[in-house]
């Protein structure tokens, strides 16, 4: 008698080699005592569609979706979760008992966890300046204004982005858009870098005066070392600094949720994961 093989998992994306996500859902796994495994795939990047459908035909039960496939998952979706509607991408792919395939994303909800149950940091009634205005910071936005902020202010260096994006979820809450040199003397309680000019050793253009002794500031990128935004905020004696990889181990543990149906505990996969 064979033995029934394992549900399999993966992340998909191009370049893959770097991504932390078997190793935090291999401890989620024995965490949570489930029997499946999970690899990491290399698509081509014009051959998204037909890699997920062979992993599929070869037991694949769900994806965890990064960069720069995020969109292709959206079109690929047969349905879309009401969170991945919002962010107009898909960080999770669920296989349903019918062969199709449900696209959720689960980024905002993993930032939201890490500043409010890893680090304390309350967002309603707060003021929120978030960096850039791209498909990231798109991917976050609703679970954060779902949170009840005080205001939200996306800035960005094409201010026509900006307003667009905020435009765009205008009825979800206080939030308007602006250039990186528009955002004038006022000051936030969390500053939020939602652009990748961190892994290029990078800071976006923002006046120091944006922040005081007890702003949080964080970046939604990570890195073994600190990241250039991170470094900013310490240097410029933010309240806190904190990196993204708290992000990455949440938005797993949501991803394993919707998959497994049983939610594992973080604090000590992130710490594995610490240098």
């Amino acid at each position: 008698m064979s033995t029934p093989s394992k549900d399999r998992y993966a992340v998909i994306g191009n370049p893959i080699g770097h991504s932390k996500s078997p190793q935090i859902h291999t401890q989620f796994a024995e965490q949570t005592d489930q029997d499946l495994t999970y690899e990491a795939l290399l698509a081509p990047l014009n051959g998204f569609d037909a890699q997920v459908r062979e992993f599929a035909i070869d037991g694949g039960k769900g994806l965890n979706v990064t960069v720069p496939f995020k969109l292709d998952a959206y079109q690929f979706s047969d349905a879309l979760s009401p969170r991945a509607e919002r962010a107009a991408a898909v960080n999770t792919l669920i296989k349903r008992d019918d062969g199709s395939f449900l696209g959720d994303n689960t980024d905002g909800a993993g930032l939201a966890r890490d500043l409010e149950h890893n680090h304390a940091v309350v967002l309603a009634g707060t003021k929120i300046l978030i960096l850039g205005a791209g498909g990231a910071v798109q991917g976050v936005l609703g679970p954060i204004l779902d949170a009840k902020p005080d205001s939200v202010v996306v800035a960005n260096r094409t201010v026509e982005k900006a307003v667009a994006l905020a435009n765009q979820f205008s009825n979800d809450g206080n939030i308007q858009g602006c250039g990186l040199n528009e955002l004038g003397t006022q000051t936030f309680d969390l500053i939020i870098n939602g652009t990748a000019a961190s892994l290029n050793g990078q800071v976006p253009a923002i006046p120091d005066t944006l922040l005081n002794k007890n702003t949080c500031c964080y970046d939604m990128m990570y890195s073994s070392e600190p990241t250039a935004f991170v470094r900013w905020a310490i240097e410029h004696h933010a309240g806190k600094a904190l990196d993204g990889l708290g992000m990455l181990v949440e938005q797993a543990a949501e991803s394993f949720y919707l998959w497994r149906g049983v939610r594992p505990e973080t604090s000590m996969v992130i710490k594995s994961l610490r240098p």
